[in-house]
């Protein structure tokens, strides 16, 4: 379209208006505003580019090429998809359900928590993103899946001796009476498949996948409580033995979730494989996690302090967490004569603020400064894990939050502290994508520019300096991997030497055979233990039971510094990988080799290229750290299936001892190949990380030169350079 053309004409002083309202904006653009003009430029550029005439087939795969790349820049990429998961831990009674429903300005949307093992349930709440309703995606068990686990349940109520374990007998009796009705516990299983609430039960689980959509909170909260809630006064008809996973969507929360999802990581005290292979893929997703306690026990409890002891690996070194905070609830529970005596004080001065309330503030900071010291007293091996986290520490009342004449003001409650939390996120995550997207326009449009009538003919120079800087861009990678690979390799040598050395004993004094353990129902933990490939979990968080990880610990112990250096998820040091992946690139910028208009376009879109690659690879990488640091554990688990099944056929008398050496004598006939195995694991995934990088670099910055190869005297494009200012002034609005 020449511009001389009326409509040419027209369409360039719209340009002009949109360029000159951009430039002259009283108020700074938000993020969404920069990305919608942003969208509305490169739309605008595709149906210009899409209406030129075909002149020759160069310029009809160039036309292809940049239609393509704008039309994938409205796919939000996978990864911008993945929501940032924020793991919430807490027992029942420790005001969960009260703190997300005060988060979400929402008193009466999620039930109070409820006794057994229904604690196990995983339970998601993000941003309904489509429309208005309350929404619920349910997924349930299928009827194989059921069946099984209703044979274990089964099998453990029909134990009857006396150090049975009470715990799994009471989870077993809890599922069945609450899904089935009262006595259906007393029932065999062949007496329960003849009744008519089995074979509801099994119709119900013909389709695994439910949804539920109301427009009304109270209504969607009464439908979704059977599937997360259970009252032992009123058994039958409670579905949650049932559920895997339940994902709630609200609606109006996008200031606070729209890139964020609040995950119930509850203890699984079930033993159900399925549950347990769920709750640490969650685990090890994990951008933050909130630890909540009852601050009248939030210093005694074991369970907060239990999940930090067993869980901080597959958080740090094993997952992709930043930051842990500690959050203490029910500030408003407090008698305020009976607090005064026990800090010994007549009178907390001070304020003119109502004694309850001077009570509540001055407790408050106290169990700061307590959790903080805690903190601190952790064991070195914890401690050492937890330095890598920022931490903070937090005194809630969800109660008083929706007080009308509550004793604390609103922001005493600190329920606002923590939706600043969530709003910071979710702009800091707005930005980059905003700034990602800006950027990646930019790209196209300098690649457009490239072919437009203004510019001259490329050097060939240029392109060919490029391939060549992308073969040593490749052979810089392979020397960094290499690096690493040889630093990792040292370190898992000594952690082979010490398992082989260690293991054994390890194994025997902490899980298989601990001092200070009940032996009454000890033989039924381990049982469980052996039946479910090497882990236990029980609901008290102080008996996590995981012989993989015990076995893997002299293993994981010498590798943990380095690893999380290489890998780091915080701090970036000069060993991070990902530090050193940023730094490759195929635009030397120390150099004037920017010494015209067409190479600075061409650099430019390369540089976006390169950007759009390392962000996607960033991915991968942490993927990647994680399936490394669980391969030692998994491997080992592996290794002892046949002794774990042994172990649990152990039967009559003496049934403890006999799979104590089992288990003994299986660590010891394996560990010298076992652990080795490890490691060689954990060396061929970090290699074929190498190579799925090296081969990413080389492909797709090979594409990404591709089209400056069309560049002929007859290709040209559109002038773009309006465009061009247009998303440098928002890029410069973005930045400030």
């Amino acid at each position: 379209m020449d511009s001389s053309d009326p409509k040419r004409r027209c369409v360039r002083h719209d340009e002009l208006s949109l360029s000159n309202n951009i430039a002259s904006a009283n108020s700074p653009l938000t993020d969404m505003d920069i990305m919608v003009k942003t969208k509305q430029i490169m739309e605008n550029v595709k149906i210009k580019i899409q209406a030129i005439k075909n002149v020759d087939h160069p310029m009809t795969e160039l036309k292809s090429y940049i239609v393509d790349a704008i039309s994938k820049m409205d796919l939000i990429d996978k990864d911008n998809k993945r929501k940032v998961t924020i793991g919430i831990f807490g027992k029942s009674g420790n005001g969960k359900s009260s703190l997300l429903n005060a988060v979400l300005g929402e008193e009466d949307l999620l039930p109070p928590g409820c006794s057994g093992a229904c604690t196990a349930v995983v339970t998601q709440v993000e941003a309904n993103l489509d429309d208005s309703n309350y929404k619920a995606d349910i997924e349930l068990f299928s009827k194989e899946e059921w069946g099984k686990e209703l044979q274990d349940l089964f099998n453990v109520l029909s134990d009857k001796s006396e150090d049975r374990d009470d715990e799994m007998f009471e989870t077993a009796k809890d599922k069945i009476t609450a899904l089935y009705g009262a006595d259906a516990d007393k029932k065999t299983l062949e007496e329960l498949k003849s009744d008519e609430k089995f074979a509801e039960i099994s119709y119900f689980l013909s389709d695994p996948h439910k949804t539920i959509s109301k427009s009304e909170s109270s209504d969607f909260a009464n439908e979704i409580a059977c599937y997360i809630q259970y009252s032992v006064t009123s058994p039958g008809g409670w579905y949650w033995p049932l559920v895997k996973s339940v994902t709630i969507k609200v609606p109006n929360c996008n200031e606070l979730l729209e890139h964020i999802a609040l995950i119930d990581l509850p203890g699984t005290g079930d033993c159900n494989t399925n549950r347990d292979d769920m709750w640490k893929s969650k685990l090890s997703k994990c951008f933050s996690v909130w630890i909540v306690s009852d601050i009248n026990r939030a210093i005694t409890d074991k369970d907060p302090w239990g999940i930090l002891k067993h869980c901080i690996q597959d958080l740090g070194p094993g997952g992709e967490c930043k930051s842990i905070n500690f959050i203490c609830t029910k500030t408003d529970d407090i008698n305020p004569g009976a607090y005064m005596r026990s800090t010994r004080q007549e009178q907390i001065s001070g304020s003119n603020k109502d004694p309850t309330a001077v009570c509540i503030l001055h407790r408050n900071i106290s169990t700061k400064e307590l959790v903080k010291t805690k903190f601190e007293s952790l064991n070195p091996g914890t401690k050492k894990l937890m330095e890598k986290f920022s931490t903070d520490v937090f005194t809630v009342s969800s109660k008083a939050f929706f007080k009308q004449n509550s004793n604390l003001d609103h922001t005493e409650t600190e329920i606002p502290r923590l939706q600043e939390v969530l709003k910071s996120i979710n702009k800091s995550i707005n930005q980059e994508l905003t700034r990602n997207y800006v950027n990646d326009a930019k790209g196209v449009l300098s690649l457009i520019q490239f072919f437009s009538p203004k510019t001259n003919q490329v050097d060939t120079k240029v392109l060919e300096d490029l391939k060549n800087n992308l073969t040593e861009a490749l052979k810089e990678i392979d020397c960094l991997f290499n690096k690493c690979h040889e630093s990792l390799d040292k370190c898992l040598s000594e952690g082979v030497a010490n398992s082989v050395k260690l293991s054994a004993a390890t194994a025997q004094k902490e899980l298989i055979n601990p001092d200070n353990i009940d032996n009454r129902g000890f033989h039924q933990t381990l049982k469980a233990l052996c039946q479910n490939r090497g882990y236990y979990w029980s609901k008290n968080w102080a008996m996590i039971l995981d012989l993989n990880d015990c076995l893997a610990t002299h293993m994981h112990e010498s590798l943990n510094e380095e690893f999380n250096d290489i890998f780091s998820v915080n701090t970036k040091t000069e060993k991070s990988l990902q530090v050193h992946l940023d730094r490759v690139s195929i635009i030397q910028r120390d150099i004037t080799s920017c010494r015209s208009t067409v190479t600075h376009h061409i650099q430019n879109f390369i540089i976006t290229r390169e950007n759009k690659l390392k962000a996607s690879l960033s991915r991968k990488v942490m993927d990647k750290k994680k399936e490394m640091y669980a391969s030692i554990s998994t491997v080992i688990q592996e290794k002892m299936s046949a002794g774990y099944k042994r172990a649990a056929k152990a039967k009559g008398e003496g049934t403890l001892k006999k799979m104590q050496e089992i288990l003994t004598d299986t660590i010891k006939s394996l560990k010298d190949d076992m652990f080795n195995d490890a490691k060689t694991e954990f060396l061929d995934l970090f290699k074929t990380l190498k190579l799925y990088i090296k081969d990413a670099f080389d492909t797709e910055l090979k594409k990404s030169m591709k089209p400056f190869h069309y560049k002929t005297g007859k290709t040209t494009l559109l002038d773009v350079s309006i465009e061009i200012e247009q998303l440098e002034r928002l890029a410069e609005q973005l930045s400030n």
